[in-house]
């Protein structure tokens, strides 16, 4: 068994959005030779995400809009955690959006389904978020 650890830093340029990081993941898949195995990519910061779904303009914006109604940026004294930061909204987005994936490995390839795309969503930006890309097999 082999394998194989990458990060990948994101600086998104607004508050929230989302990146398609498939092809930094299948370039890590590549630089590690591992053929059959799992991927596991999470975000390592408490206010960003990672999920699978379809790569889709209409959607993304869908989650931007279903994600402000769960949990609304402003105003921002409407939660307890605000005082120092204002970010208590990009803590809850994440907790809805999930921390990580798992995509098997097969024969060199993410055996994903036909849409499937992996995602990094971003609650919090304008600075540095790290993403840690592990892969295990042979």
């Amino acid at each position: 068994m082999q394998s194989y650890r990458k990060e990948l830093t994101i600086r998104y340029p607004k508050r929230r959005g989302y990146v398609n990081i498939t092809s930094q993941v299948e370039d890590a898949l590549r630089e590690s030779g591992i053929k059959e195995g799992l991927v596991l990519v999470n975000s390592m910061h408490i206010t960003s995400s990672v999920f699978i779904n379809d790569d889709e303009n209409g959607l993304l914006s869908d989650f931007e809009v279903w994600l402000e109604k769960l949990a609304p940026e402003k105003p921002h004294n409407q939660y307890n955690h605000n005082g120092y930061e204002d970010n208590a909204d990009a803590h809850l987005k994440r907790q809805v959006m999930g921390r990580e994936v798992v995509v098997a490995v097969t024969n060199s390839k993410l055996d994903f389904g036909t849409w499937e795309q992996i995602f990094y969503g971003e609650y919090d930006g304008m600075r540095d978020k790290r993403l840690l890309i592990k892969i295990i097999g042979e």
